[in-house]
């Protein structure tokens, strides 16, 4: 969260500046993105970019950069780079990006109600546990009343014993 946050600030001070003719090296993409070099030249491969070439060197253009900015974002988010990719792919098209923006805006709201739903399984998954938690020590106070049970250490001390367990969730 961080990295993203200090690399859109990086973005910001830069796209305040004339940027008309300025070129970027994959060292300095990777830098600014947080990036390792390896992970620009593979959106390179998955075709999410495609860097001018003057011999062995990559040359990118703002163009790419501003690619970059859109894959590092949808992968902040969990979009797929299939998705990223369908999603670069209606930038060049004559409608003033209106097609690009209501592909992202379907996938945005896709990937918002998987999180809903995953939010949903994990909050009844911490309720079951938390639920488990209060009646199994519910059951040990029990027990320590009623003087059956020694209190023992938990977890880490019981671990080293070779008794199987059962499971009481």
């Amino acid at each position: 969260m961080d990295q993203q946050l200090l690399s859109t600030a990086a973005m910001s001070r830069r796209d305040t500046r004339d940027i008309a003719g300025e070129t970027f090296s994959i060292t300095q993409l990777a830098e600014e993105f947080g990036l390792t070099t390896r992970a620009i030249r593979f959106y390179e491969d998955k075709g999410l970019l495609a860097p001018e070439r003057r011999g062995q060197t990559r040359v990118y253009h703002p163009r790419d950069r501003a690619r970059l900015t859109l894959i590092v974002r949808g992968k902040n988010v969990g979009l797929a780079l299939a998705e990223i990719k369908e999603i670069l792919s209606h930038y060049d098209q004559e409608d003033g990006c209106e097609t690009q923006n209501r592909v992202a805006i379907a996938k945005f709201r896709r990937r918002i109600e998987s999180l809903q739903e995953q939010r949903r399984e994990i909050d009844l998954q911490i309720k079951t546990l938390a639920d488990s938690c209060a009646r199994l020590e519910a059951q040990i106070t029990a027990q320590e009343k009623r003087g059956r049970v020694e209190k023992k250490p938990v977890a880490s001390e019981a671990a080293k014993t070779k008794k199987p367990e059962k499971a009481i969730v």
